[in-house]
């Protein structure tokens, strides 16, 4: 058997009770805010928040459940359409109380509850209170350096962070003043001329022995010996080949074989 609630009734009896309190709940889901006596929002409350529960799962099962308590249809639409999926990241707390004066009359203590708003992050709700925004973090400074400078005297690991510290930064300066005057002068930072002399032309050389064993074939073929002057020009290209490989240029004056009619 439920446990009865503490205190006196609200009405008369509890089918009466419960009527009120979903009478109650109706307007409450109607109008998003009414103004009742402490007491009856009190015992609104836990009623309208496990209705909103429900809502929150939106199966069949649970709007069954809740036209048990609220019989206006359009109300149980809003509730499962709007107010549902309204709270569906916040895990408890939809309604608030908030205490007004007394009612004329019978001097009885009133108060408003009402639907919370949606659960928002912590840090745009303070800055909507504020009406500021949150400053973006700023790049780390040299304070580092001046800590290390003033406890310098203080302790000898300080005194050497501050000296590797200038360290760093005179060999920063150092290098940066290198390659300025590297880049006015054209010479490299390490000494060595900008312009470096032009390689032979080994792709030239390759392509001249390359023609001169393609004549020295095909005069093979033919059952001939090669002349002298191919035989120079092969010797010619050869050795301008050898020199191109370890970085001397060809002899000047050399020029190609042309190859054979009969090749």
């Amino acid at each position: 058997m439920p446990t009865p609630t503490k205190g006196p009734r609200l009405g008369s009896g509890p089918a009466h009770e419960r009527l009120m309190l979903a009478n109650l709940a109706t307007s409450l889901f109607e109008h998003d805010r009414i103004t009742t006596t402490e007491a009856k929002a009190k015992r609104l409350r836990p009623l309208a928040e496990r209705l909103i529960t429900f809502a929150k799962r939106g199966d069949l099962h649970a709007r069954r459940q809740v036209m048990t308590v609220i019989r206006d249809k359009d109300v149980v639409h809003k509730l499962f359409a709007e107010i549902g999926p309204k709270f569906a990241t916040r895990p408890g707390g939809y309604t608030r109380i908030v205490k007004t004066g007394p009612r004329k009359g019978d001097n009885a203590p009133m108060a408003i509850i009402e639907l919370v708003e949606e659960l928002t992050s912590v840090v745009t709700e303070a800055e909507k209170a504020r009406r500021t925004r949150v400053a973006a973090k700023k790049a780390p400074t040299g304070r580092t350096k001046e800590i290390a400078q003033d406890a310098a005297a203080e302790s000898p690991t300080a005194a050497g962070v501050a000296s590797s510290i200038e360290d760093e930064q005179a060999g920063a300066a150092s290098s940066i003043e290198d390659e300025q005057a590297a880049a006015a002068t054209g010479e490299q930072p390490d000494g060595a001329p900008a312009a470096v002399a032009e390689a032979p032309d080994v792709e030239a050389a390759t392509e001249r022995a390359a023609e001169a064993t393609d004549a020295l074939e095909a005069s093979a073929a033919d059952g001939a010996e090669p002349t002298d002057v191919l035989g120079a020009s092969a010797a010619d290209s050869a050795e301008g080949a050898d020199g191109a490989s370890v970085g001397e240029e060809p002899e000047a004056g050399v020029e190609p074989a042309e190859k054979p009619d009969g090749s």
